[in-house]
């Protein structure tokens, strides 16, 4: 009897054992985890005992005529190389176009003028972190009686710039009179990724997305937001993401132009496999399938096809970079063909590479510009080392969900889709998902009113429906 006994008290003792790890596992993943802000100092040499100056200054964009007659006589000792026949943009950018290109630059675009056009906006710069951080920052140029401006963090990418957003900023800030409603009126805040543009590049090493959503969460704060939304593609993805995994209870929503997922588990790649004969059985939808299959073309060979940049800028940038910092007509070369196949896949079969398809030469100059006389070229590829040099998945961040209220935009030419399927393993309060019509990669530059309809329809899903509620 004491043996049976005995064995009823091990299986209750097993029972409870159990009850206890599933109420622990039940609790521990109800137990949201944020990201650690990242108190870093990225200015030179030894940080000094005294404060930091948090005053904010007016910027503007200047250029010096010692500067542009450097650029002139650069251009004008340019040498071309001759491209393969009828080889489009399969090899890069074709130099026959760029011939082109540069002649243009020489001869007719007005830096001068572009200079004006980016000055058009308020600009900034304040310290954070020991280095200088430049911002656009637009008001709403008028609000109806009880409204309130919506403050809203835009940031670029890769080869980007703050200027991608110039064509969007006024239908978000003054959105009646784009015939986009007058509900939701924006306080748009562009700044420069630190490396990029009129952004100070970070002096010492180990500067990531999550330094980068650290300076900007604490820029947001500077100006006095202590809620806001965040929009991104590109880089832009990554840093606004990991600002909402760091200050969820500051950000109100998370729009997105792009949508990665790092952690692939065993789903994705079921998914991946079958997930073109067995679409429902994974949650994909037609869309889904046409974007994503067959999934050796349209997947691993695209990968493997445009990502060799990334693997350079990831291991060696300062190689490559320094040759660009010298050349403009190399920057160009490099910074143009992302135009072109980001744009669409299908331009790379064309001589032009399409790029006026959708941007304006003075429009793309301008962004070329920006990292010429800024010479910030090599920093911005850095970025890509600080990222990715300890592996993909690695990260804490990566790990994490992001609970914050999202939208996502899902333009067609993106280089990869990410289907709603694999984002909301990610993104778990995924509140709009669309496909849109038409665009590629960058989304503000090329489709500036899909994208910002897109961005009011989302932030009056999450105002309407009181989605975001402070913890």
């Amino acid at each position: 009897e004491s043996c049976s006994s005995l064995a009823g008290i091990m299986l209750l003792e097993v029972v409870l054992l159990l009850g206890t790890l599933l109420i622990y596992f039940l609790l521990s993943k109800k137990k949201e985890e944020t990201l650690p802000f990242k108190d870093g100092w990225w200015g030179k040499g030894q940080k000094p005992e005294t404060q930091e100056d948090t005053s904010v200054r007016p910027f503007k964009v200047e250029t010096t005529e010692e500067e542009l007659s450097d650029l002139f006589r650069r251009l004008d000792q340019a040498r071309f190389t001759e491209p393969l026949e009828n080889s489009c943009f399969h090899y890069g950018t074709n130099s026959v176009h760029l011939r082109k290109v540069v002649s243009y630059w020489k001869n007719q675009f007005n830096w001068k003028k572009q200079v004006e056009v980016l000055n058009k906006y308020p600009q900034f710069k304040t310290k954070i972190q020991g280095i200088d951080i430049h911002f656009v920052h637009v008001k709403p140029p008028r609000l109806p009686e009880g409204q309130a401006a919506k403050p809203l963090l835009m940031v670029h990418g890769w080869p980007g710039s703050f200027y991608e957003f110039y064509k969007i900023i006024p239908l978000l800030t003054d959105p009646t009179s784009h015939g986009l409603g007058d509900e939701h009126f924006f306080e748009v805040i562009c700044p420069s990724i630190p490396g990029y543009g009129f952004s100070e590049a970070p002096h010492k090493k180990d500067f990531n997305s999550v330094s980068a959503a650290s300076v900007f969460y604490e820029l947001m704060l500077r100006l006095g937001f202590n809620e806001f939304y965040t929009q991104g593609g590109d880089w832009g993805w990554l840093i606004c993401t990991n600002l909402a995994q760091i200050a969820p209870n500051h950000v109100k929503g998370l729009h997105l132009n792009m949508a990665s997922v790092s952690k692939l588990g065993l789903t994705h790649l079921l998914s991946i496999l079958l997930g073109q004969y067995f679409p429902g059985l994974f949650g994909f939808q037609d869309e889904d399938v046409r974007r994503m299959f067959p999934f050796l073309k349209k997947g691993l060979y695209r990968i493997l096809l445009e990502s060799g940049y990334a693997h350079i800028q990831a291991t060696k940038p300062d190689t490559v970079g320094c040759a660009l910092n010298d050349s403009p007509v190399g920057l160009a070369a490099y910074i143009l063909e992302k135009f072109s196949s980001w744009t669409d896949m299908e331009f790379q079969n064309l001589e032009d590479g399409g790029l006026e398809r959708k941007f304006s030469l003075d429009d793309l100059l301008t962004n070329v510009m920006i990292y010429w006389v800024s010479g910030c070229i090599v920093p911005s590829m850095r970025f890509y080392k600080e990222n990715l040099q300890k592996g993909i998945g690695t990260q804490k961040h990566e790990k994490l969900t992001v609970q914050v209220p999202t939208g996502i935009a899902s333009f067609p030419n993106e280089i990869l889709h990410t289907p709603q399927a694999w984002a909301k393993k990610k993104y778990t309060n995924i509140v709009s998902f669309h496909f849109m019509p038409r665009g590629g990669h960058f989304a503000a530059f090329e489709e500036p009113e899909l994208l910002a309809k897109d961005i009011l329809h989302f932030v009056g899903k999450v105002e309407k429906e009181q989605l975001w509620k402070k913890k």
